[in-house]
């Protein structure tokens, strides 16, 4: 049975249901041994359901992301805050010597 035209040939020639059956039976597992990943395909609708979980997943890191992202942001503005007060702490200071160290130069001068 190598074609759709001798199966109908063979059912409708059948003299009864169980040679029917039978007939399906092989046709089937024709079917089987000629596609043996035939049960693997995916379909549209399994494509479907992967690219929904797939999306319902990127929009969870997506989110998750963006939760981490503030996390830093918030750090980054504390830790530049410290180097300011930091900068300042040595500039001031600094800018005193600096301006005693000219009026030191001027006397002498």
């Amino acid at each position: 049975m190598s074609s759709v035209v001798e199966l109908y040939e063979a059912l409708s020639t059948a003299p009864d249901d169980r040679t029917r059956a039978r007939v399906i039976a092989t046709a089937f597992e024709r079917l089987e041994d000629r596609y043996p990943h035939l049960p693997e395909l995916a379909t549209q609708g399994h494509v479907r359901e992967s690219e929904l979980r797939l999306q319902k997943e990127i929009e969870q890191v997506r989110a998750d992301l963006k939760i981490e992202i503030e996390q830093l942001r918030s750090e980054l503005k504390l830790d530049i805050e410290r180097v300011k007060i930091d900068l300042l702490k040595w500039l001031v200071p600094l800018m005193f010597a600096q301006v005693a160290a000219i009026a030191a130069l001027v006397k002498l001068l």
